[in-house]
């Protein structure tokens, strides 16, 4: 069993894997950070200050007015927090994105090193059998 495991572990794909998830953990605070130190205020700013990340309703509870998100689940009230959903969506858009980017980056990279290969030119075509014949002939014809 041991043996198998090392065989499995030892494959192509799950080492590609496990470098894909830590890549992709990685990655995903770099995107949390563009959208909610970038994206975000830009938004805010072109829908009037609002700010995505604290905009919640309140279903059930006692919140103070203009309490923050953090300041309405700390106190027990049951919140619908739509904002942090909003939040969510755009890290989603964005990382979709960017891995698109890359797989069609990749896809071109690909088809550039196959046709490459198959592009190749072709050593210079020597005479044909025709052309051999011709010259034959004339040769025998001018003696």
């Amino acid at each position: 069993m041991l043996k198998e495991f090392k065989n499995f572990i030892a494959k192509g794909n799950v080492m590609d894997m496990a470098v894909g998830i830590i890549i992709g953990a990685a990655f995903t605070a770099i995107v949390g950070s563009l959208v909610s130190d970038l994206i975000n205020p830009i938004i805010g700013l072109i829908v009037g200050g609002l700010d995505f990340t604290n905009m919640y309703a309140v279903l059930s509870g006692e919140v103070g007015p203009g309490a923050s998100l953090e300041a309405a689940r700390e106190s027990g009230a049951v919140v619908f927090a739509y904002g942090a959903f909003l939040t969510a969506v755009i890290n989603f858009l964005i990382i979709a994105f960017v891995v698109f980017m890359l797989v069609r980056y990749v896809n071109k990279v690909k088809d550039a090193a196959t046709t490459k290969t198959v592009e190749e030119p072709a050593a210079p075509a020597g005479p044909t059998e025709l052309d051999l014949l011709t010259e034959i002939r004339d040769a025998l014809a001018t003696r």
